[in-house]
């Protein structure tokens, strides 16, 4: 153990499992945390303009509470939005709570308050003939992140995404050019058990480390785990063994996703 610290540089930290020699090197979260905070900085450097701000939409939910303090981290203007849309109150509560917090600790930071609830009811009232209720939670997301845009637009930014592994990669756990439509994602290739513990080496309020995950897209206010079904924990021992029990479980919501997660099919014509 003590060679293989001194040979990783202090970049892992080591922990008993069940494989690879009864261990499993995982990254220091500090490291972790300072190799997203310099990835966002150099993409903004070498893209083919460089962006002005990124913009992040706060939903007082640990993922977007870790992805804006890490933006805010790059020194470069971060404009934060908080869009409630028929929010439940305590959510609502935290998302002000970090923007606060946020604005507190970083000069670099704009927080934003945009009622997008109006808007949401004509849209809704416009489209009763279609109505249908898990279209409309999916509405929300998208409104939000035509909002997203129309920000960064007007500050030559870029839209930050909040989406972690489990959610982008493992079960398509997000809304279909909502709050899948970003320009980058910062911690896409990171657990919600690693991004639980970035929240908490960056000092996001203890309160939203320890909230229940929510999409804050449904009036009733049900969870992440009521919705799919798993804990996040259960997903992320299920994506890493086969043998798990929850596997097949875990294969099955997977499946139902799939379309969010591969490329949009193309007709081709390959005598063309």
């Amino acid at each position: 153990k003590i060679l293989l610290k001194q040979r990783l540089n202090n970049y892992y930290i080591i922990i008993k499992i069940e494989f690879w020699k009864g261990f499993l090197l995982i990254m220091n979260v500090k490291k972790r945390a300072e190799i997203i905070k310099n990835w966002i900085d150099n993409y903004c450097k070498n893209a083919s303009f460089e962006p002005k701000s990124l913009v992040i939409g706060i939903s007082g939910g640990i993922d977007s509470s870790v992805v804006s303090t890490l933006c805010a981290l790059t020194g470069r203007k971060t404009i934060i939005l908080n869009m409630p849309i028929k929010q439940i109150k305590s959510q609502h509560d935290l998302s002000v709570r970090h923007g606060e917090w946020l604005t507190s600790k970083y000069k670099n930071v704009d927080y934003e308050l945009l009622e997008l609830e109006k808007l949401f009811d004509s849209f809704e009232k416009n489209l009763n003939k279609f109505n249908n209720e898990h279209g409309f939670a999916n509405s929300r997301a998208r409104l939000r992140m035509t909002t997203l845009y129309q920000v960064a637009a007007a500050n030559s930014g870029i839209v930050v995404g909040t989406g972690n592994k489990v959610e982008d990669f493992g079960v398509g756990f997000y809304t279909k050019y909502g709050d899948g439509g970003v320009d980058i994602s910062p911690i896409a290739d990171c657990t919600k058990t690693q991004v639980w513990e970035l929240g908490k080496h960056l000092g996001v309020l203890k309160e939203i480390v320890e909230a229940e995950p929510t999409d804050g897209l449904w009036n009733d206010g049900r969870n992440d785990s009521e919705q799919l079904g798993m804990s996040y924990l259960e997903l992320e021992k299920a994506m890493e063994n086969k043998n798990d029990p929850n596997y097949k479980k875990y294969l099955e919501i997977r499946k139902k996703n799939l379309h969010k997660m591969n490329p949009i099919p193309v007709c081709k014509f390959n005598d063309l």
